[in-house]
């Protein structure tokens, strides 16, 4: 749907509500000297810092002025900020290599998203926000390697799901402290459901949240407000300082399980896409995602690909805006003709071609693709006829099919899937034929665990024994809260799955719950 569509089914209120133009350039320095004389009282910078999509020769540098960020203005005023940024090649920010000045707009919920270019390739640097007397933290990034580059190894970090109210984010408190190039989130970076005052299963007095965050978000202001309470967790904060981000969404950042333009109640489409505009919008402005990736009412671009070198390349998928609705009113069913159907698709026919084209040009050792849900076949257990999960790929089977076609046709003989999604960190043999456990593996599918979704998780959940029995191609679940590490060379990947013992009280240390590795050319993962 364009924008001239989403106008005319929305209205004129929601052009008001969700246009996109900025004040133009003459006007903006026409006021920079009277917003220079603006005092804020109290530190805007409580939501932090981030980074995000390194290339070569650029980074995206990010942050929003709130200094109230549990309230539903933030404390700010209805009037633009003049920010200024540095970005240096020391800490200590001796040695300023890129700075300048930008216009915090109320219009965009004073949120900056700064590109300084010309960069070197596959450099860390340290980057800060000021205005008036108060500097925000220090943030820590690093580019990409050049695109003829061939670096020995490479690191990357993967999670998703962090339900603030099923628990602390521990997980980002130790990914703080890893050694990465990147860290991958893989969607659910919010949840739109109501929030209990104490946090919930954080169950924290000294929390106390104003009634305004115990609502479902609906509105543009309800989804700001949701990213606010998100941004100010301490530990969040210091994952985003520390590394840079590239980011997707899948259904919570808008509403559970929606399907295009399909909610999960059936509101009206037009509705509904207001809803999903408003949610989209504040999706870009607490990312630190590039200025060209704006929203365009209800439809925001999302796939892209990132390249580090000849090593690996990262096409970052979007399976939620363009897909057709789930079969059989969702949930895990037998599958349907409904289901079956040869011309359902998961991605939108032009994201099936753009990934294509992209596995079929690239030169790298390893095709990283970070989507959401899980594409492997997945039986809920051994009794037949076989349920599987509507909302995942088993509930788009010739989608699938077509994805691993493309794969093959390319050829992709390195295919690494990460997937987020389902509370739970699985690893699982890609397979040719998912009916013969002797049939060869496309590549292989590691899925990352929730941050805190689901609450403490359990080593075994309930149906560990059903799934691992009724699925020989599944070599690891555990049902913890963390992350996933995945460190590439030429020769082969490695997949440590780290876990923290508890979410529902602060402070768990993280372990290595399992190890996994997959040979270049030999895709199947191998305990280590």
């Amino acid at each position: 749907m364009n924008r001239r569509r989403f106008l005319t089914v929305a209205g004129a209120a929601a052009a008001l509500a969700f246009g996109t133009n900025l004040p133009n350039t003459a006007s903006a320095v026409q006021t920079l000297d009277s917003m220079r004389a603006k005092r804020i009282d109290k530190d805007p910078f409580r939501l932090g810092v981030a980074s995000g999509d390194p290339l070569p020769g650029s980074v995206v540098l990010w942050t929003r002025l709130a200094p109230e960020p549990y309230e539903l203005d933030s404390g700010m005023t209805d009037e633009p900020v003049t920010v200024t940024w540095e970005l240096a090649s020391d800490k200590d920010f001796g040695t300023v290599v890129a700075r300048g000045e930008e216009i915090a707009h109320p219009e965009w919920k004073h949120s900056l998203h700064v590109v300084p270019e010309g960069l070197e390739a596959d450099t860390t640097y340290w980057y800060r926000f000021r205005t008036g007397e108060w500097t925000s933290p220090t943030g820590r990034t690093r580019t990409a390697p050049a695109a003829g580059a061939a670096p020995d190894s490479l690191r990357f970090a993967f999670l998703s799901c962090q339900n603030f109210q099923g628990g602390y984010f521990t997980a980002h408190k130790h990914l703080a402290q890893e050694e990465l190039n990147a860290v991958v989130f893989l969607g659910d970076y919010i949840y739109e459901n109501a929030v209990a005052p104490d946090g919930g299963d954080r169950n924290d007095p000294d929390l106390k949240l104003p009634a305004a965050h115990n609502a479902e978000t609906v509105s543009l202001e309800q989804y700001r407000l949701r990213y606010a309470l998100y941004h100010a967790d301490p530990d969040l904060r210091a994952a985003h300082a520390a590394h840079p981000w590239i980011t997707t969404w899948d259904d919570h950042e808008v509403e559970n399980n929606y399907a295009k333009d399909v909610s999960q109640d059936e509101d009206p489409k037009d509705k509904f896409l207001v809803r999903r505009a408003a949610a989209y919008r504040a999706y870009y402005e607490n990312m630190p995602l590039r200025p060209p990736q704006q929203p365009d009412g209800p439809d925001l671009t999302l796939h892209r690909r990132l390249s580090y070198g000849t090593l690996a390349q990262l096409h970052v998928l979007d399976s939620r805006q363009y897909r057709d609705d789930q079969s059989n009113n969702d949930g895990w069913k037998v599958p349907s003709d409904e289901t079956n159907r040869p011309d359902r698709t998961l991605l939108g026919s032009a994201q099936e071609s753009w990934l294509a084209e992209g596995w079929q040009a690239s030169d790298a050792v390893w095709n990283l693709v970070p989507q959401q849900v899980v594409l492997s076949r997945r039986y809920a257990d051994s009794t037949t006829p076989h349920k599987v999960s509507m909302d995942a790929w088993d509930g788009y089977p010739a989608a699938r099919k077509r994805f691993l076609d493309a794969a093959k046709a390319a050829p992709v003989e390195n295919l690494v899937v990460l997937t987020g999604d389902v509370h739970v960190a699985y690893a699982f043999d890609i397979k040719q034929d998912f009916d013969d456990p002797e049939s060869k593996n496309h590549g292989v599918e590691l899925v990352a665990t929730s941050v805190a979704s689901g609450g403490d998780g359990a080593d075994k959940p309930d149906d560990w024994e059903a799934q691992t029995k009724a699925n020989p191609h599944m070599k690891f679940f555990n049902g913890r809260r963390g992350y996933l590490l995945v460190t590439l060379d030429r020769e082969k990947l490695r997949a440590d799955y780290r876990t923290v013992g508890k979410v529902t009280t602060p402070g768990a240390p993280v372990t290595t719950a399992a190890s996994f590795q997959s040979l270049k050319g030999d895709p199947g993962l191998k305990p280590v």
